[in-house]
């Protein structure tokens, strides 16, 4: 019995874990905007909630630098983002996040489901839909434009 109340214990302190209060005093998901771009040298990515902001650049892994095509990098920078922010305990699971595309290739193959013909970036989708679905995360695509991007300028 003692065994049975502690493991209920511990699942109620999770699910509130994961959660924050609004200011009606009910439990609700937190929601997390991420901001991700890339070149042929570098990733960059911006998650930001109503707690706190991160913001991080990476130099291509070897066998991707000056290799890359700057679109493929962009899904590099999503994968990895997404993966960083979640060993960084910022993304938990059930999450929301709202992600910003300033390419309308993205935008149309993540939120349309639109096929592309590049192999390696149906790998990374690949990839990204499986930490998706390993971690029940409530994905949301938005298009803006360029020059609202906030991890561009990490690019520099």
């Amino acid at each position: 019995m003692l065994l049975t109340r502690l493991a209920s214990f511990h699942f109620s302190y999770s699910v509130v874990y994961r959660k924050y209060i609004d200011i009606f005093g009910k439990y609700v998901d937190m929601e997390h905007t991420y901001f991700f771009d890339g070149d042929q040298k570098k990733i960059s990515w911006t998650i930001e909630n109503i707690q706190s902001r991160s913001e991080e650049s990476r130099v291509h892994a070897e066998y991707f630098y000056n290799i890359v095509t700057q679109e493929q990098s962009r899904y590099i920078a999503l994968h990895v983002g997404i993966f960083w922010s979640i060993g960084r305990y910022i993304i938990k699971n059930g999450d929301v996040i709202k992600v910003m595309l300033d390419q309308r290739s993205m935008f149309d193959r993540l939120a349309q489901n639109k096929p592309t013909d590049d192999v390696f970036i149906e790998k990374r989708i690949v990839f990204i839909d499986q930490i998706i679905k390993q971690r029940d995360l409530d994905v949301k695509y938005q298009l803006i434009d360029p020059n609202e991007n906030k991890a561009t300028k990490l690019l520099s």
